[in-house]
This record gives structure tokens, sequence and C-alpha cells, in this order.
């Protein structure tokens, strides 16, 4: 793991993907796009497009768990979405608890002044991607400096 330096985040869901980028230097990340999917399917050529310009050293794919920590329905398709990830592109792909990351990122939107108009006109994907990748990148930061 002490090689990574730029990682991609995804907060899968079943009609949108959001995207983050995160750099382990400095241990930040942020929203980069979000990506519509059919039925948890996205555009694989517009993921291709994001390996492609970012380059990054692996993935992380939220993994939407109950609140009592077990499995939930999405979660086995986030597992799924993780393996083809693998697969296709050939990068280490970790999967994160993603908890609350919605909801965070709902009151992160707000915040921002972005609380008018639908959920489809203002999707919270992409924040949530960033949170969930910040939060792999905090709990994963003893294993960069070994």
């Amino acid at each position: 793991m002490a090689a990574l330096r730029l990682l991609l985040g995804f907060d899968y869901g079943t009609k949108q993907i959001g995207v983050a980028v995160g750099q382990v230097i400095t241990g930040q990340a942020r929203e980069l796009c979000t990506l519509k999917a059919q039925n948890g399917v996205p555009d694989w050529d517009k993921v291709q497009a994001l390996i492609t310009e970012w380059k990054p050293d692996a993935i992380v794919v939220g993994l939407p768990l109950n609140m009592d920590g077990t499995p939930s329905e999405m979660s086995a398709r986030a597992e799924k979405f993780s393996r083809k990830l693998n697969g296709r592109f050939n990068l280490p792909v970790y999967t994160h608890d993603e908890r609350l990351t919605t909801f965070e990122a709902k009151g992160e939107r707000a915040s921002r002044g972005g609380q008018n108009g639908s959920y489809r006109d203002n999707p919270v994907d992409a924040i949530a991607a960033a949170l969930l990748l910040q939060s792999w990148l905090e709990a994963n930061t003893a294993l960069f400096s070994s």
C-alpha cells in the first residue's frame, strides 16, 4: 500500500455513481463527477476515460452496510461493481463502509446553498464519494507511512 499516491472513489448506486479523487500525500479527497447508471451499470467508456485521465493507483468503492454493520441488499451489488472495476482495469479495489455518507453529503450540499431544487437537479453522489474516500484515507493513514 505504500506505493499508493492517487485514488478514485466511487459511491455506487443503481441510477447514479458518484466519483471522487483523493491523494495520499495530502490525505484529502474532492468530488469529481456523477456518472449515470442503468440498473447499476455505468457507461464503462466514461469510467475508462476517468481511469485514463487520472491514472489512479487504486480505487475505493463505498460499501452500503446496514446501520448495524451487516451487509445490505446493495452491498452485494457494490461488491460486484468492485470486482468488475478490478477485472476491467487491473487496479487494486478496496471497499469501505459508507454508512451515513449520503446523509452527510446532503448536509454538505445544503451548507453550500444547494438545497433548492430536487435531488435529480442537485445530486449528492459525488460529495458522498468524496466523503467515503476521505474516510478511507483517514482510516488507512498508518498503512501509507510504512
